[in-house]
């Protein structure tokens, strides 16, 4: 071998030699280096001078071999145990290239610091260049507020499906760094305008410190008394309720049948009217019928003295006349001191009172100051006590107050009756109309005569048992509300009936559990005898069967 091949190859040897202790120092010692799990970190909204919810990140490390030195910016905090923090924490190298180190860093604006935050997370260790992790947050006010007026709205009446008259509440904001948010239920409305009107609205972020009012409305969708709230937020301020109120009426259907009807005696005058009228169909939804009647006045006034009148509605099978209320008229006025006059519960008729029905208004009146009536019905939705209702007339001496039964005296009217109820009836009930008119004699003790003044109680026997009872007793007729019957005399007592009153329905139900289908019925006056010395005495008298079942039912047959 010549000796410049010797020296390549010496040289070659050296060279691998030189490599292969360079990857061998390289083996011992390997580049420190850091790692996290993310850079950035975000944090909800957090009052001045308190802290949000702590975030982590985790730190690992290799071959470190001097310690970090992790710091926040001002507004942010850092812990190594999630319960104390600081501003500032080391970290010794061991336990860095030993195992993952777990960060909590966590949100505290200091004082005054109410907008958008952002910080810094730093890492430092003297053998690697600054790692940063980005941190923000929003800082709002400690004394964020909604301030309303009033804190409680209470609302008119008002029918279901129509709206209330509106009220008004004031709101302001205290700081407030977002918008407020207005929510009610369905129950209730909410509107900027008093024009357009919704279940929730919101204030705007421009507007939400000034002074705001706000419109709310009832708009019940259900009857009864509801009590609810109209809630406000804002972020980071304290939910705010405003309490809300009002009675919700059932729906109501109202019919008008006669207006300013002229009734009276003498040359073109008329004691009775009668008229056909169309009235409400579906009563599958109808829980009550009520009926008003209001009595107004000629430029004459009305009629002197206290007159029996009524209401009647011609049955459609038989043609007959039906008394559906009865009222004695006031002395020398109207009804005007009630608003809508005298209020009748005509509920049990109302398999008579739907669609085309026939009405006749009758007052003794035998003068020519006439009573001007008018007479409206309402129809008030709800959940019937029974689908079907049927009715039947036991009773009908109610023609006037001296076609009714005599009394005290003997006569030949049948008072006895046989009634058989229909087989699907599921309830029944007696009502009754009777009012005493009269001055016979022997008076009672204090010159009262009957069958005006006279107190009575009168019997309903079924099947020959006494099982109702009627008292006519006195009604306290001084404190009737229509009280400018002056000079009429109309404050002291009557047996059961009053100037200017409604003569009372006497509701007696029949418990069918015990009663047969078929039952007697016999109307008992109480016994007195007339001396014939004093005139005559009456009691205008009706009486009807009610019978009702969930299934369609006929009215209940009344034999002699």
């Amino acid at each position: 071998m010549n000796l410049i091949n010797f020296n390549k190859i010496k040289h070659l040897l050296f060279s691998v030699f030189i490599i292969l202790l360079i990857n061998s120092c390289a083996e011992k010692n390997p580049s420190p280096k850091i790692t996290l799990t993310t850079k950035s970190l975000s944090f909800a909204e957090t009052k001045e001078m308190s802290y949000s919810k702590s975030q982590s990140i985790e730190l690992s490390a290799n071959d470190l071999s001097s310690e970090i030195n992790i710091t926040v910016s001002d507004n942010f905090q850092i812990s190594l145990d999630d319960i104390n923090f600081v501003k500032q924490v080391p970290i010794k190298s061991t336990d860095a290239n030993s195992k993952n180190t777990k960060i909590y860093i966590r949100f505290s604006p200091l004082k005054g610091s109410v907008t958008k935050i952002s910080g810094n997370l730093s890492i430092e260790n003297s053998e690697l260049q600054t790692i940063n992790v980005a941190l923000d947050g929003i800082g709002i006010p400690t004394d964020l507020k909604i301030n309303v007026n009033p804190l409680s709205l209470s609302f008119n009446n008002t029918m279901v499906s129509k709206h209330s008259d509106s009220l008004s509440i004031v709101i302001s904001g205290a700081s407030l760094k977002s918008v407020i948010e207005l929510n009610v239920s369905d129950n209730f409305e909410l509107s900027l305008d008093n024009n357009i009107y919704s279940n929730k609205l919101q204030i705007d972020l421009s507007s939400v410190n000034n002074s705001n009012t706000i419109y709310l409305r009832f708009s019940p969708n259900i009857a009864g008394n509801i009590t609810e709230s109209l809630t406000l937020k804002s972020l980071g301020a304290e939910e705010v309720k405003v309490k809300l109120s009002g009675i919700a009426l059932a729906r109501i259907h109202n019919y008008t049948t006669f207006v300013n009807e002229e009734l009276g005696f003498g040359d073109g005058l008329k004691q009775s009217t009668e008229q056909s009228f169309n009235l409400h169909t579906d009563l599958s939804n109808i829980e009550t019928i009520k009926m008003y009647l209001q009595i107004n006045c000629p430029s004459t006034g009305c009629d002197d003295w206290d007159r029996f009148a009524n209401i009647k509605v011609k049955d459609k099978t038989s043609g007959n006349w039906f008394e559906i209320g009865r009222y004695i008229t006031p002395y020398w006025t109207g009804t005007q001191e009630l608003e809508r006059g005298l209020e009748f519960d005509v509920t049990d008729f109302k398999s008579l009172l739907t669609g085309n029905s026939e009405i006749k208004i009758y007052i003794e009146n035998w003068t020519t100051k006439v009573d001007i009536v008018s007479l409206d019905f309402d129809y008030i939705e709800g959940s019937p006590d029974y689908s079907y209702y049927a009715v039947s007339e036991v009773l009908n001496f109610h023609a006037n107050s001296i076609s009714g039964v005599p009394y005290g005296i003997s006569h030949n009217l049948d008072l006895d009756k046989s009634i058989e109820l229909p087989d699907n009836t599921e309830a029944a009930h007696l009502r009754t109309i009777i009012s005493g008119w009269g001055h016979a004699t022997p008076n009672d003790l204090g010159g009262r005569g009957c069958a005006e003044w006279c107190f009575r109680t009168h019997d309903i026997k079924i099947n020959g048992n006494n099982t109702f009872q009627h008292d006519l007793t006195a009604l306290d007729c001084a404190s009737n509300p229509i009280s400018n019957q002056a000079p009429g005399n109309w404050k002291p007592d009557r047996a059961g009936w009053c100037p200017g009153m409604v003569v009372p329905s006497r509701i007696d139900n029949l418990d069918i559990s015990v009663f047969n289908s078929s039952f007697t019925f016999e109307y008992d006056y109480e016994d007195w005898t007339s001396d014939n010395r004093g005139g005559n005495a009456f009691y205008a008298t009706s009486t009807y069967i009610i019978v009702k079942s969930n299934t369609l039912i006929t009215p209940a047959l009344i034999n002699d």
